[in-house]
């Protein structure tokens, strides 16, 4: 499994890297964690609004910080 966090290094993006690691941490799933900064990258997801999170290629959430409980669900479907 591949998670990418799209986003320019905000704080925000930074939080939701940390929450994608707690929950790694607490299924764990083995997943390589991305951190993509490149906006050409970021707008070639179709992403306006970061943070997002994608799994496996797929954009699963935009402009908001997902808490772990609801990464955990994302990455255990």
């Amino acid at each position: 499994m591949i998670i990418k966090v799209l986003g320019p290094g905000c704080k925000k993006c930074g939080l939701l890297l940390e929450h994608v690691n707690e929950a790694i941490e607490k299924t764990g799933v083995e997943a390589e964690v991305v951190k993509v900064e490149d906006m050409g990258e970021i707008v070639g997801y179709g992403v306006m609004s970061t943070p997002a999170l994608v799994i496996d290629e797929k954009v699963v959430s935009t402009g908001k910080i997902l808490m772990t409980k609801d990464i955990v669900k994302l990455i255990q479907k």
